[in-house]
């Protein structure tokens, strides 16, 4: 099932399965549990993002051609930094270039994005996508000058401003993806492919960051990882 997030004319906000020729029929039911796709059709005034995070986990270099091109050494670990909730915007909904703190160094990042649809802790690798409930795409859009050079050595600033987090638009639920490791990956500006890979070039893949983390951290529903961006 593909998921929308949807507002309608009336200012409802409401979930949809969009059907292949466009349209949207409402579901029924906790969105976390097994929500029932219903003959109603949505009236989708605007699209929002498929989900409202409750918190959204970020890995660093996770792709191994971006190691390598970036001469870093392969990480032991995953290198996990947060991003606020802040950041979320609405697909196809521009993105607010700092002006304040202003960055000239705005960058794209495209992601695979986890959803987590059931709470775990210490989940292992094996039963790990069991917890999820679907699969989206972000933008980790990153302030290179407040990531890297006035960033006093972590990420966190140069990625959290407003609307830095597109995600979406729409949510893949986990029984249409098996294999979250075997998906093409890209990022087109203006026309241009800026990004094309592969998610089975990371170097950690996606049940063992979801046993990592649920190793410290009880990832709760909403909870929105963002496994890295190829080079």
């Amino acid at each position: 099932m593909r998921i929308i997030r949807y507002q309608d004319r009336r200012g409802n906000i409401g979930y949809a399965a969009r059907q292949e020729d466009g349209s949207a029929l409402k579901l029924a039911g906790d969105i976390y549990a097994v929500p029932q796709v219903t003959s109603e059709k949505a009236d989708v005034a605007q699209l929002f993002a498929p989900i409202a995070p409750s918190s959204i986990i970020c890995i660093g270099l996770n792709y191994r051609q971006h190691a390598e091109e970036t001469g870093a050494k392969l990480p032991e670990y995953p290198v996990v930094f947060f991003k606020g909730i802040n950041t979320l915007q609405h697909p196809g909904e521009p993105i607010q270039i700092p002006t304040h703190l202003r960055s000239d160094e705005v960058d794209y990042e495209c992601e695979l994005a986890v959803v987590i649809g059931r709470a775990c802790k210490n989940v292992s690798r094996q039963n790990a996508l069991d917890h999820v409930l679907g699969y989206t795409c972000c933008n980790d859009v990153s302030a290179r000058d407040w990531q890297i050079k006035r960033g006093g050595g972590q990420w966190s600033r140069g990625k959290s401003f407003d609307t830095f987090s597109p995600l979406g638009p729409c949510l893949v639920t986990r029984d249409e993806i098996p294999n979250p490791n075997a998906l093409k990956i890209r990022t087109i500006l203006n026309g241009q492919v800026m990004q094309d890979w592969n998610t089975n070039d990371m170097i950690f893949d996606v049940p063992t960051l979801i046993e990592f983390l649920s190793g410290s951290t009880t990832l709760l529903p909403g909870t929105v990882i963002l496994t890295g961006t190829p080079h």
